[in-house]
């Protein structure tokens, strides 16, 4: 890699894609072309279509001039109704990842690369993680407040990631929890035990192990705060950080050696993989 980059995209990508996405707005103007280029061929006027899909003439025109992302029922109905033959519909995948921020691509990409995946997270229970009511409540919590389609688009990139449990070959996770991502209450009791019963299915997977931090420990490693390390199938490793309004991609090799040699202290003053379950468990017991 070589490169250590910044991007002022939010902390815990909880920050909305930019109008610089370039990729992303290519994307969409491609779908918006082909939209019009079909419903020209067709000789209907946009409010026509709008009226035969149930959108409006301004959403319409807002698709097709790339500046809004089409719902995959806009993109179905409009194949259907232009007679597209599947052509317009085929584009749902493409509009489904550009709707999702950049460094959300970018770092899912990077995690799709990985052979190993490690995380140290003190605030929230990590991303991969997370259930959609528990990502939900974090990005409800944002300021300035997101839209709820805003909303509704991060949950989804968020869940996507998740993919990657499912990948072939599998890759092995290693997480570890501050004790204190436990038991804040984020979303409710409820959100709370739901997210409890899940860090529990995912470890007891064979590729998984989630370990907790206490916070009555003396001797903390990390306290310089959370990082996640990805080391990719070809060799290198890379880090990856966020606080605040800065999420940052570290491949520099001393200071991946930095992170590597924290992640190992931290996980050796961790609870063991199965006292944490244990210790999980009683937790959601009080909750």
């Amino acid at each position: 890699m070589g490169v250590t980059g910044r991007e002022p995209q939010g902390g815990d990508g909880m920050e909305p894609y930019g109008a610089d996405d370039e990729e992303s707005a290519a994307v969409l103007r491609t779908v918006g072309r082909v939209v019009k280029t079909c419903r020209e061929r067709k000789g209907l006027r946009q409010a026509e279509l709008g009226a035969a899909i149930g959108y409006s003439e301004e959403q319409v025109s807002s698709v097709e001039r790339g500046r809004r992302a089409p719902s995959p029922t806009f993109l179905e109905a409009a194949d259907g109704v232009l007679d597209a033959g599947g052509l317009i519909a085929g584009l749902k995948k493409d509009v489904e990842e550009a709707r999702y921020p950049k460094k959300v691509r970018d770092l899912a990409k990077l995690e799709g690369e990985a052979a190993e995946i490690c995380a140290y997270t003190n605030t929230v229970i990590d991303g991969l993680l997370q259930t959609p009511e528990y990502a939900r409540a974090l990005y409800g919590m944002r300021r300035p407040l997101f839209t709820e389609e805003e909303m509704e688009r991060l949950v989804a990139a968020r869940m996507a990631r998740q993919e990657v449990f499912d990948r072939q070959p599998t890759p092995i996770f290693s997480f570890i929890q501050e004790e204190v991502t436990l038991r804040r209450p984020v979303g409710g009791r409820m959100v709370m035990r739901k997210q409890l019963e899940r860090l529990l299915e995912f470890g007891q997977r064979r590729n998984v192990e989630i370990q907790v931090m206490p916070t009555d420990r003396e001797d903390h490693a990390g306290l310089a705060g959370s990082f996640q390390l990805l080391r990719l199938k070809e060799g290198d490793t890379v880090g990856h950080n966020e606080v605040q309004l800065i999420s940052r991609l570290i491949s520099h090799p001393k200071e991946i050696q930095v992170l590597e040699i924290r992640y190992g202290i931290i996980r050796a003053q961790a609870l063991t993989p199965r006292e944490s379950l244990a210790f999980i468990e009683k937790v959601l017991g009080e909750t």
